[in-house]
């Protein structure tokens, strides 16, 4: 076994204890003061569309001023979540393809592997991203259909079983849209 080596000088527990105290207990109150929070509140529509602020809520960081604004040209709509002018979140409503599936829709979206999945393929997710194919939302003029997507690009957070919860609402808010209904007609 070997032996402690002795400390030189005069140390009681007591006094040893009072220095380690000293020495972090700015570390310790530092932590806590300058923790960042969250000076805005969460919506819960983005871009017209109903979300579940409380799903969306952990992917947001603290930050001073959420913005949100929306992106639409003929066949897709981005809603760009901001906070103090870093793009979060982004969610997607685009007219794809008739007869594809979702998982041909999120290779046009993404390079990341995405390989969870729900609803016999209807939704795919992953810990940051998730896309959804719309029942019922088909333009049968173009031969179309609405798929959706949500991607936290530039969130810290990570959580598939939220991400599945995010899209799985907002799909079904996206079919109640005019948006859809656009489609049909």
């Amino acid at each position: 076994m070997a032996r402690r080596r002795p400390v030189p000088g005069p140390r009681s527990g007591p006094a040893l204890a009072l220095v380690v105290l000293a020495v972090l207990a700015p570390t310790v109150t530092g932590c806590g003061a300058d923790e960042e929070t969250r000076d805005y509140s969460v919506p819960d529509t983005l871009c017209g569309i109903r979300i579940d602020a409380e799903e969306l809520t952990p992917f947001l960081p603290p930050g001073k001023k959420l913005s949100v604004k929306p992106d639409v040209d003929s066949s897709e709509a981005w809603c760009n979540v901001s906070v103090d002018g870093k793009l979060i979140v982004r969610t997607i409503q685009t007219w794809w393809q008739d007869g594809r599936d979702t998982a041909y829709f999120l290779r046009g979206q993404t390079l990341e592997p995405v390989e969870e999945t729900a609803d016999d393929g209807r939704y795919v997710y992953s810990d940051w991203q998730a896309f959804g194919k719309t029942e019922d939302c088909v333009d049968e003029k173009y031969e179309q259909e609405l798929y959706t997507g949500i991607q936290a690009y530039g969130s810290d957070h990570r959580d598939a079983d939220a991400m599945k919860r995010l899209i799985v609402s907002f799909t079904k808010e996206v079919e109640k849209s005019d948006e859809c209904d656009e489609g049909a007609s």
